[in-house]
């Protein structure tokens, strides 16, 4: 029996998954996941110090004229007090002398050389910044399973963090089945044609931050096949296109069967792709996709994504859609909730005209798609809708997917 979409979901999100970890240094750790959390060791700022070059004061001496008494750098340690009467010049990091209880910036004050008038209103701690209002000692500054982007680098900087515990990335094998593809390299015979899944999937795993092994075309037959998935046990996901539906030499399938898979869902109710399989052997992770083009990476960008956002360890696998509006109006025939390619230009969303499940050419042109419940036979120019970009947007919760 075939599941739905969320079920398929919720049949990856229960997959015990224990990703490997590796240690490196805080450089290289850009775009990878953290395998740990990390609180914080300082507070930040570590000391209390002037957000601006001007003038430490204290309250009592608005509209006087003080003499400055002193100069405070960056980085420089003083035991310096302002007094009634006097001023100290403080440049912005520096830390704060004792007695400050604002800073005047320079161009507010009326500079008479070794004194200086100042503005007859002083608020109360303005430009000081103090220590721990940005972080505090011992919080949590980056969760486990964050991909950790540029300034995550920097945060972890600022606490003095040199190594990293990380995730290792995903390991994926792919391959495709069927007599009548070649590869790219290869010269076409009569009733052939180039098989352009794996190398789309190949690139689109790499995309994703995946370590990639790429077995190309496989001879559709059971030996073949089950020699192909031997070689391929050391992989968290083995992706294959073909070979999954009912034909007489669809042999994926039960290839994966003799060799031990248990097989987690056999059909989506989703067009295009509902022969899209996913099963387990031992640790790894099977998704049998189907051997129309389109139809394969349509419910790729769904499964596969989803599949390895949970194997890189990350606390938010879930795809995250956008909510916008349709740019025209969209026919559908109703059954099977259905995948509509096309482009977000930043206000609406452009179906596809030309979308067919055996097309090459609709994935290179969309930038994401949409998903119409089975019940709907058309929605009309302006229909709110749930774009699904092919960027990695995520949420640590499941979010609706199907526009209805």
């Amino acid at each position: 029996m075939a599941v739905t979409i969320q079920e398929a979901f919720d049949i990856i999100a229960s997959q015990k998954i224990t990703p490997r970890t590796a240690t490196m240094c805080l450089e290289e750790a850009l775009g990878k996941i953290s395998a740990v959390g990390y609180h914080a060791s300082l507070n930040l700022p570590i000391f209390d110090n002037s957000a601006m070059d001007g003038y430490a004061v204290r309250l009592e001496d608005a509209g006087k004229e003080v003499k400055v008494v002193a100069t405070i750098f960056a980085g420089e340690q003083n035991d310096i007090e302002v007094l009634p009467q006097t001023a100290v010049k403080i440049m912005t990091g520096a830390k704060l002398p004792k007695g400050c209880e604002a800073i005047v910036p320079i161009e507010e004050v009326e500079d008479l050389g070794e004194r200086v008038v100042l503005p007859k209103k002083i608020k109360e701690k303005a430009h000081m910044r103090f220590a721990g209002e940005d972080v505090t000692k011992g919080e949590l500054v980056v969760e486990k399973g964050t991909l950790l982007k540029a300034y995550h680098i920097g945060l972890l900087a600022s606490q003095g963090v040199s190594y990293l515990k990380v995730y290792e990335p995903p390991k994926v094998v792919i391959f495709a089945t069927g007599h009548e593809l070649k590869m790219h390299y290869e010269t076409l015979r009569s009733s052939q044609i180039y098989n352009s899944n794996t190398p789309s999937l190949y690139a689109r795993a790499k995309e994703l931050g995946c370590q990639v092994r790429y077995l190309g075309r496989i001879e559709d037959n059971p030996e073949a096949i089950q020699e192909a998935i031997g070689a391929s046990k050391d992989a968290d996901l083995i992706i294959t296109s073909g070979g999954v539906s009912v034909g007489e030499a669809d042999h994926t399938k039960e290839a994966f069967k003799k060799m031990g898979m248990q097989i987690l869902f056999s059909k989506v109710e989703i067009k295009p792709g509902k022969p899209t399989t996913l099963g387990r052997i031992e640790n790894t992770i099977v998704l049998n996709l189907p051997g129309n083009p389109l139809a394969a990476l349509l419910n790729f960008e769904l499964f596969g994504r989803f599949t390895i956002n949970r194997l890189t360890g990350r606390k938010d696998p879930y795809i995250q859609p956008i909510h916008t509006q349709l740019a025209q109006k969209l026919t559908n025939k109703p059954g099977r909730d259905t995948i509509i390619p096309g482009y977000f230009d930043g206000e609406q969303f452009y179906p596809l005209a030309k979308r067919g499940p055996g097309m090459v050419r609709p994935a290179a042109m969309m930038d994401g798609f949409i998903i119409l419940s089975h019940e709907l036979s058309s929605l009309p120019k302006g229909a709110k809708v749930r774009f699904i970009p092919l960027c990695n947007f995520t949420a640590i919760e499941p979010r609706e997917l199907i526009s209805r």
